[in-house]
C-alpha cells in the first residue's frame, strides 16, 4: 500500500517542479519599438513556440515609445533588451559608450526614412521638391538626417520651407494639401495612408533615403552592456531565439500572425500582416542580406552609416563600428539563411 504521506508528497514535488524550473530561467524586459505592429512577429513567434524557454529565457514583451525611445529604456536600466533603431545606439554611444546597449541581431537591412509626395503634386524626383513645403517631426531620423540627404543629391536647402508636426498629424496634412511632401518612416507613413483610405502606391511618390545616397542600417534587437557582461549566455540564448523565429515567420507569415493577434488582440490583422510582408520587401530583404545572412552588418557600410550620423546629429565624437554591433552572439552563418516567401 502506498501511504497518503507519499502520495502528497509526490503529488507536491510534481505541483512544485514548473515553478521551480520557471524561476531557474533568466528573467528578461524586452520593449517592443513602438505599439505593436506585424512587423514584430519573431518576438512573439520565440515566445509562443518555446524558443525563449529553451534558451533559459523567461521574457516579458512590453509595448514601446518610439525605436529610439528603446535606447533610452535600456539606458534607463527599466528594460534589458528591445527592438530599435542602431541610429539611436550611435547617438548616445558618441557621448555615453559605457552606458549605450550594443545592437546584436540586425533585423532591418535597409532604412525605413523617406520623403513621401502626392502624385498629383507634380513631385518626381529630388530637384523637384525645391520650393515646395516639407513636413517633419522634430528629432525623428528622416528630419536630422535631411540636410545630409540634400547635401549628397544636391538639393538646395534654402528653397525648402519646413514646417515641424507632430508624426500623427504628417498624413493628414499631406492628404488635405497643407503640405507638399512629409518627411516620414516609410512602413509608418504607408499604412498611415491604407487607413486613411489611401492607396499609398498609385497616389503618392516615396523618396527612400537609402536609394539616394544614405545607406543606413536601421532596426534590430539590441541588449543592455550590464547584459553583456553579467550574463552573455542569456544574450546568445535571446539572438538564437529571435533568429529561429524569424526565419520561421519568413517563411509562414499567416502564422507569425495568429501570435501577433495572441499578444494584442486589438491589432488588425489583414492590415498588419501586409506591414509584416512590407517589412521583408522593403527594409530586411536585400542583396546584401542573402550575402552574409540575416542578423548581421559589413563594417564598411556600418562605418559609413556611423559617419553619417555623425554629421547629420553634428556629433562631438564618431564612434567604432565595434561599439555599434556585437556580432560575437550571432549563431553560425549556415543557421541565419533567410528564405523569405510570401503566405
Amino acid at each position: 500500500m502506498i501511504s497518503r504521506r507519499a502520495v502528497t508528497a509526490a503529488l507536491g514535488m510534481t505541483l512544485f517542479a514548473p515553478a521551480v524550473h520557471a524561476q531557474s530561467r533568466t528573467a528578461v524586459k524586452f520593449t517592443l519599438g513602438w505599439k505593436t505592429q506585424g512587423s514584430d512577429a519573431p518576438f512573439f513567434v520565440a515566445n509562443d513556440k518555446g524558443y525563449f524557454r529553451e534558451a533559459g529565457l523567461d521574457v516579458t514583451i512590453d509595448q514601446g515609445e518610439g525605436s529610439g525611445a528603446t535606447v533610452t529604456r535600456i539606458m534607463g536600466g527599466a528594460y534589458d533588451a528591445g527592438f530599435g533603431d542602431i541610429n539611436a545606439i550611435i547617438q548616445n554611444a558618441a557621448t555615453r559608450p559605457a552606458d549605450t546597449p550594443a545592437m546584436v541581431y540586425q533585423m532591418w537591412n535597409q532604412p525605413p526614412f523617406a520623403i513621401v509626395a502626392k502624385a498629383s503634386s507634380g513631385i518626381k524626383t529630388i530637384k523637384d521638391l525645391e520650393g515646395r513645403t516639407l513636413g517633419g517631426a522634430p528629432g525623428t531620423p528622416t528630419t536630422r538626417l535631411l540636410p545630409v540627404f540634400a547635401k549628397i543629391n544636391n538639393l538646395d536647402m534654402a528653397k525648402l520651407k519646413l514646417t515641424s508636426m507632430a508624426p500623427n498629424l504628417q498624413e493628414p496634412m499631406l492628404i488635405q494639401g497643407q503640405i507638399d511632401a512629409a518627411l516620414v518612416f516609410n512602413i509608418t507613413s504607408y499604412f498611415n495612408l491604407v487607413l486613411n483610405r489611401q492607396d499609398p502606391d498609385k497616389d503618392f511618390v516615396w523618396l527612400s533615403f537609402g536609394d539616394h545616397g544614405l545607406d543606413l542600417y536601421s532596426n534590430g534587437m539590441m541588449v543592455s552592456q550590464k547584459m553583456i557582461r553579467d550574463n552573455p549566455a542569456a544574450v546568445a540564448g535571446l539572438v538564437k531565439a529571435v533568429n529561429k523565429a524569424s526565419l520561421d515567420v519568413a517563411a509562414d507569415q499567416t502564422m507569425a500572425m495568429a501570435s501577433v493577434a495572441k499578444y494584442d488582440g486589438l491589432v488588425n490583422v489583414p492590415v498588419e500582416k501586409r506591414r509584416l510582408q512590407y517589412a521583408f520587401d522593403k527594409l530586411i530583404v536585400s542583396p546584401e542580406l542573402k550575402e552574409i545572412g540575416s542578423g548581421d552588418v559589413k563594417d564598411a557600410r556600418l562605418a559609413r552609416s556611423i559617419g553619417m550620423v555623425v554629421t547629420g546629429y553634428e556629433l562631438t565624437r564618431t564612434p567604432a563600428p565595434s561599439e555599434i554591433f556585437n556580432r560575437s552572439f550571432l549563431p553560425a552563418r549556415a543557421e541565419r539563411e533567410l528564405s523569405y516567401k510570401m503566405s
